[in-house]
């Protein structure tokens, strides 16, 4: 757990509270996190279901792992200390999502349970909805896929502590949904999400 450093802070209340911006989008927020061996299909589904939500008219928004690299987590590298920020401040920023009413789509590889499970409790002390998707994809099928040729270099030794090849990945022990991506088209894994929010009664309509 992060040690807090600043002082003197007090939360404040706004006057809109999380019914009314749930009322206003005609849905409530949630977080699916998506997780999994590098190109096993995180994104490719996420960004599907992210397309679908949009289209039925409910607001979605994907945190991609590269894209927050880029901007709010550049100053990261992959070590295990700075897979564990990564995935924290992920966290934190996908819980904001989820308490402003947007379905957010989190696509990390996020190999550390202890790190989701961390993601999981600050949902859940907030009071939302926390989707836990294993997307499921054997490190063969990933290095077929493979559209950066990471697996390639990492098995020349060219990347360190890359996951599924020289630094581990955890798989859930209980989430929500697996995906097979190996068997499903990301239309049909992404329908799978969306059947899982219409039964949790996130979606309104």
């Amino acid at each position: 757990m992060t040690k807090q450093k600043a002082t003197n802070i007090t939360w404040h209340e706004g006057h809109v509270d999380r019914g009314d911006r749930q009322k206003l989008l005609k849905q409530k927020g949630a977080t699916i996190w998506f997780t999994g061996l590098p190109s096993s299909g995180k994104s490719t589904i996420a960004f599907t279901l992210e397309h679908a939500l949009v289209e039925r008219g409910h607001l979605s928004y994907v945190l991609d792992g590269d894209n927050i690299r880029h901007g709010l987590n550049k100053n990261l590298g992959f070590s295990p200390e700075d897979r564990n920020e990564n995935i924290r401040r992920i966290g934190e920023v996908a819980r904001l999502f989820a308490d402003a009413g947007v379905l957010a789509c989190t696509s990390f590889i996020s190999p550390y349970r202890v790190d989701r499970d961390q993601a999981r409790k600050i949902h859940a002390e907030a009071g939302l909805p926390f989707i836990e998707v294993l997307v499921k994809a054997s490190v063969e099928l990933c290095e077929q896929r493979d559209p950066k040729g990471l697996y390639k270099k990492a098995r020349a030794g060219e990347l360190k502590e890359f996951t599924g090849v020289s630094a581990p990945y955890e798989e859930p022990l209980n989430p929500e949904i697996v995906l097979d991506s190996g068997a499903l088209s990301p239309q049909q894994a992404a329908q799978q999400v969306l059947d899982y929010l219409h039964g949790q009664g996130l979606l309104s309509k």
